[in-house]
């Protein structure tokens, strides 16, 4: 495979590129989904190619191919070599790549068990058993649960002398419950609301004990029938953790990509409200606000040993006390902004072109518990789960819907209530950050579905979070 990419790349610098470098990609597929106790797909797909990037002066070219030979590999190079040419008939300045070590390295992701060796019966068996208990409680309509797993070889190569070998292992799914009344329906999700997936074996999903889970979910979506909604006002907001990983992902992760701060990328999210000259300046939340892009992390799903660029995975802080102080770069965004590539640069696949993607963009932890920040409140609401999302295309006024939350009266729980809804303004809304849970709460939440690009690429990203309080955020909103 190394010998592959190699190839790639002599064809691109012969065809005239200044820099080259192709990865060699080998992948695997697995989803399941099961709903109301019946199997609904089970698919395995198996893709493997290579994809060249050649850079010629200010311009960037890509070609990629599925024949895995050594012709086709030189070809898909110099055609790479055009594009790159191409592309540089557009005036332009110079596209300069920030120096990273060059390696010759290896990084496999830790895990246990090996998913795709668990039988398939197995998985469909423990999901009938899940959407079984869910459909045993009375309201429950629609019980669904999922599984996917993936498994990825890399081999990069660059004119520099890169040569890495990657193996990437990735699992999860998750499970919910929809209870239909008269004239709406209610749903909740476990463990967030689009699953729970992180970097490891099989034993990521038997951690999160989905069987001993699916009744007490069920419960909640049928009981969320008979709740009250929740009342519009201001008041103290607390999130649970996964909403809290979510609000992270929209108000904070697309925001600090550098190649929307810079105005060369906007699809599918926009732009951003940053701007580089207030790096460092720039006040984004309370002094309890510390979020870092950390691709180290073990468990995450932005996890790995290198990105696709060639640059070895790091802990880069984004916002220190509630100052910005990074980005989300590549090795060309950051040369361009004067800064130090932080190896955020990924491509969905082998035939797409790598590009700036969030790694694991995570709040760090605080020193409180959930519990002590429902005492320590007087009048406010905990809300769980997301339902819903909407954010204008500079990341700066929101609104977000969850699945189910609790008035919370002079440090209690109170009663469920239901369609609990929050808006506000970016850096208004962090600066009411008032009380963080510890460790012993802080999950990495994975999101598998986030998307960028034309073509769109769907990336694997994490965000960890621990239950947060903002003091005064506007809820209940209906419109």
């Amino acid at each position: 495979m190394f010998d592959l990419a190699q190839v790639a790349v002599e064809g691109a610098l012969a065809a005239g590129a200044q820099y080259a470098d192709a990865r060699v990609v080998v992948s695997k597929n697995q989803s399941i989904a099961v709903l109301n106790q019946e199997p609904q797909s089970i698919d395995q797909a198996e893709r493997a190619g290579v994809g060249v990037r050649a850079l010629s002066g200010s311009g960037w070219g890509f070609y990629a191919t599925s024949e895995m030979s050594t012709a086709a590999a030189r070809r898909a190079g110099e055609q790479s070599a055009a594009i790159a040419r191409a592309s540089a008939t557009v005036p332009g300045p110079e596209m300069p790549l920030a120096d990273v070590p060059v390696v010759d390295d290896s990084y496999e992701t830790p895990y246990d068990e090996d998913a795709f060796a668990v039988p398939i019966s197995d998985k469909v068996d423990m999901l009938i058993e899940v959407t079984a208990t869910m459909q045993s409680v009375a309201g429950i309509a629609l019980a669904s649960g999922n599984l996917s797993f993936w498994d990825t070889n890399k081999w990069f190569v660059s004119s520099q002398g890169h040569r890495i070998h990657q193996h990437l292992v990735e699992s999860g799914g998750g499970f919910d419950a929809t209870a239909v009344g008269e004239s709406e329906t209610q749903r909740r999700s476990f463990p967030q609301s689009f699953g729970q997936y992180e970097t490891g074996g099989y034993e990521t999903v038997r951690r999160w004990d989905f069987p001993g889970n699916a009744g007490r979910i069920a419960e909640e979506a049928a009981a969320l029938l008979q709740a009250p909604e929740l009342e519009e006002g201001e008041k103290a907001l607390i999130l649970e953790g996964s909403q809290l990983a979510l609000q992270i992902h929209e108000s904070v992760g697309h925001a600090i990509e550098l190649d929307r701060i810079l105005g060369w990328e906007a699809a599918f999210a926009g732009t951003s409200h940053l701007e580089l000259d207030r790096l460092g300046t720039h006040r984004y939340g309370s002094p309890l606000m510390n979020i870092t892009a950390d691709a180290t992390l073990p468990g995450a799903l932005g996890t790995f040993g290198y990105d696709d660029e060639g640059t070895a995975a790091q802990c880069v802080d984004i916002v220190r006390e509630g100052t910005w102080v990074g980005v989300l770069s590549g090795r060309d965004s950051a040369s361009i902004a004067g800064l130090p590539p932080g190896g955020m640069v990924r491509s969905d696949g082998y035939n797409r072109l790598p590009m700036v993607r969030m790694t694991n963009v995570g709040l760090l932890p605080g020193s409180s518990s959930l519990d002590e920040i429902i005492a320590d409140t007087k009048d406010g609401v905990y809300m769980a789960t997301n339902r819903s999302w909407s954010i204008d295309d500079q990341r700066l006024n929101f609104q977000f819907g969850c699945e189910i939350a609790w008035e919370i009266k002079n440090g209690k729980l109170g009663r469920m209530v239901k369609n609990p809804t929050y808006t506000g303004i970016t850096p208004e809304f962090w600066a009411q950050l008032d009380m963080l849970a510890g460790n012993d709460e802080w999950v990495h939440w994975g999101t598998p579905n986030c998307g960028k690009g034309q073509p769109i690429q769907v990336a694997h990203t994490g965000h960890s979070a621990a239950p947060g309080r903002f003091a005064q955020v506007r809820v209940g909103v209906r419109a």
